[in-house]
């Protein structure tokens, strides 16, 4: 765990004593982290997201087919 000592607006601690608030968190840290949990899976790109690069090596580990007509295969004629 890192530590860091921060300076924040009060309009900030506004928002993060709500959010400690609202999801019964113990302290402004915890607060910090929901941010950071709400901020990656609403706003952040999915190529970006830790869960979607998992995903993609699973993906990449499995068994290829081999397709000679896109169209054919998939009725696009």
């Amino acid at each position: 765990m890192v530590k860091a000592q921060i300076e924040i607006a009060p309009e900030t601690n506004q928002v993060l004593n709500i959010i400690k608030a609202q999801y019964a968190l113990r302290d402004k840290s915890q607060a910090i982290e929901k941010v950071v949990e709400i901020y990656t899976d609403e706003i952040m790109e999915p190529e970006l997201r830790p869960d979607f690069i998992r995903k993609m090596k699973k993906i990449k580990k499995e068994k290829s087919i081999k397709v000679d007509s896109f169209s054919e295969r998939y009725g696009l004629n």
